[in-house]
């Protein structure tokens, strides 16, 4: 097959080079010699050789060459698979799962390696976090994790070793419940999406600490201030570039790794690679997204197709359609579409600062393409995403269509809420308050006056905003999915109010990529101490410009409504920028436990906790 094949012509899509498109038909990039592995499709009705079900597994980490990019590069991998294979599991069985450290001497992705198992329920020795709930497991050494499966639905593992998530050793698990579904398919795929570097995860890492805005190639240039006076003013526009020069950040820079610097993938294919499942007009097909990359959240549609969500993070959710969400990293959404009055379509997933996309297709046979989309504009943080305020939402969807909004005043902040804040110290410092409202731009300085190295800002009235789909997604034109149409198909499975409070706010210093829980990093925290059996509420405060999803190891996170009832249930809560959110945590599982954002780089900077459950 010639790269004409794909010609813009036939199917809507670029004609691309003839070193890209045999790089997109390197099908998951796995090279043996001069041969490439097949792929599985991860259809969970049939199986395929990359399925791996029952109670005894036998897993081995090693290190496989790929190619995704013309470069051929070493990665962390599952008995030669990236992804790993998707594990099948019964509800109630005890399964029985020998890992075994096979790295190579001198492997660039370390001696240690390890497996988690996310949103998994399961003593804490059996949760692979070395340092906190085990050793790791060393070269040439098995480790025998062993445990009873408590719960069904769609989750995923990964290692929590040094940069190995990122370099590929992750998987999807899927869960056969007791209990039969509330919900009828005919068909089962896993949609894994995740993102690939060449360059090594460390080197990455170094480049962040050095220079965390690398890949913030938007910038907004002299042209767009132009254009920005000429739609508000001078004034608004001159308010409006002070206010971020103050706090020394731009609002174009929505995620710390992008496209500039990722090839995205679903089930470890390139969108030139077109990973394919199949249907027949009629059918209902369940499709199983989980977001297993190390930094990116996408933004998912079908182009033609709605999709019910019908469980969330592994957890029966009320069915609710919609035409697109956003998934964060670690989170899993399990959807229902009926693909009908056409052979072909585009699952779409692009990344939250619009740099870039992957995507795949459902047909009714392998080979067909429906067009893909155009990536959409880039979005614009505002103010009001910051957590200053909330600005009417027609002047935030204005602002991300990339102006300045026209309902600014003179000072840049008509229309805000600006209550009293100490807006200039880091949580938990004695700082005095001022009331913002008092404060003209070139007073208002974000930078902490304590001089915490960590801490570059803080949100002064954040809210829980459960409604609101994220930046880039409002007022698009199309039902967008928002964490306040989630409700479990269930009732709080605990019932008691919480007996305390834990607050803890998420900070960073964005020039010095450091990360942090109220100001301090993880080596330097005590660990969080819950009682065993207690219901508590953790109360979550994003002081940072980024999104942060945050996961709680052993436990679940029971997101509470604005009221303060119970909500969803989930392993993992989205925190975007200016955001304060709360649930109820039930501590249930004795020992220690991760606690950390589960973008690997902010983990790795520092935003983590561990969670000791003692009697």
């Amino acid at each position: 097959m010639s790269s004409d094949s794909f010609d813009s012509g036939a199917d809507g899509l670029p004609k691309p080079s003839r070193r890209r498109f045999v790089q997109g038909l390197a099908v998951g990039g796995a090279i043996a010699g001069l041969g490439l592995w097949p792929r599985s499709s991860w259809a969970t009705k049939g199986g395929t050789p990359n399925v791996m079900s029952g109670t005894e597994f036998d897993l081995t980490i090693g290190q496989t060459l790929m190619d995704f990019t013309g470069r051929t590069r070493p990665a962390v991998t599952v008995n030669g698979s990236l992804p790993a294979p998707l594990l099948r599991w019964r509800e109630g069985t005890t399964v029985n799962l020998r890992v075994t450290n096979a790295l190579p001497m001198g492997s660039v992705h370390g001696h240690e390696t390890s497996i988690h198992w996310h949103g998994i329920l399961l003593p804490a020795n059996m949760d692979g976090v070395p340092g906190i709930s085990f050793d790791g497991i060393g070269r040439g050494e098995t480790y025998h994790y062993r445990f009873t499966v408590r719960q069904g639905g769609t989750y995923w593992y990964h290692s929590h070793s040094a940069f190995q998530e990122q370099m590929g050793l992750y998987g999807p698990i899927v869960i056969d419940p007791i209990d039969p579904e509330p919900f009828a398919y005919d068909r089962d795929y896993v949609v894994m999406l995740t993102d690939w570097t060449d360059l090594d995860g460390a080197a990455l890492f170094s480049r962040l600490k050095k220079m965390s805005g690398y890949d913030n190639h938007y910038r907004r240039t002299v042209g767009d201030f132009i254009h920005d006076v000429d739609r508000n003013g001078l004034e608004p526009t001159l308010a409006d570039r002070r206010m971020w020069g103050r706090m020394r950040m731009t609002p174009t820079d929505l995620s710390d790794v992008n496209a500039n610097t990722y090839t995205y993938l679903m089930n470890g294919t390139t969108a030139l690679g077109n990973w394919t499942g199949l249907f027949r007009s009629g059918e209902k097909v369940r499709l199983r997204f989980i977001n297993g990359s190390s930094m990116t959240h996408f933004d998912v549609r079908i182009p033609g197709l709605k999709m019910t969500v019908v469980a969330a993070d592994g957890q029966y959710v009320h069915p609710v359609t919609i035409d697109e969400f956003r998934i964060a990293t670690a989170e899993v959404y399990d959807v229902i579409v009926e693909p009908s009055g056409q052979d072909a379509f585009t699952i779409f997933a692009q990344d939250l600062g619009r740099t870039g996309y992957v995507s795949g297709t459902l047909a009714v046979r392998e080979g067909l393409r429906a067009p893909v989309p155009a990536v959409d504009p880039r979005p614009i943080l505002t103010m009001a995403d910051m957590g200053m305020g909330d600005m009417a939402h027609a002047s935030r969807a204005s602002v991300e269509r990339g102006h300045a909004t026209a309902a600014t005043g003179h000072d840049g902040m008509a229309g805000m809420d600006m209550p009293q804040a100490a807006v200039s110290a880091p949580p938990g410092s004695t700082a005095q308050s001022q009331d913002m409202s008092t404060m003209d731009m070139g007073e208002m300085d974000m930078r902490p006056a304590s001089g915490n190295p960590l801490v570059d800002m803080r949100s002064p009235s954040p809210t829980p905003r459960l409604d609101d789909p994220g930046i880039g997604l409002r007022d698009n034109g199309r039902m967008v999915l928002s964490y306040a149409m989630l409700r479990s198909a269930f009732e709080d499975p605990d019932g008691r109010d919480p007996g305390r409070d834990i607050e803890l706010h998420l900070t960073g210093h964005m020039d010095k990529f450091a990360w942090s829980f109220n100001g301090q990093k993880f080596s330097s925290a005590e660990p969080l101490r819950f009682n065993y059996g207690e219901r508590l509420r953790i109360v979550l405060v994003n002081d940072s410009m980024m999104t942060h999803p945050i996961h709680l190891h052993g436990m679940w996170s029971d997101l509470e409504d604005e009221q303060g009832n119970f909500q969803v249930r989930k392993h993992t809560i989205d925190m975007p920028p200016g955001t304060r959110r709360s649930y109820r945590v039930r501590a249930d599982a004795l020992g220690h436990w991760a606690y950390h954002c589960h973008l690997l780089y902010h983990m790795e900077a520092g935003m983590m906790r561990e969670v000791e459950v003692a009697e």
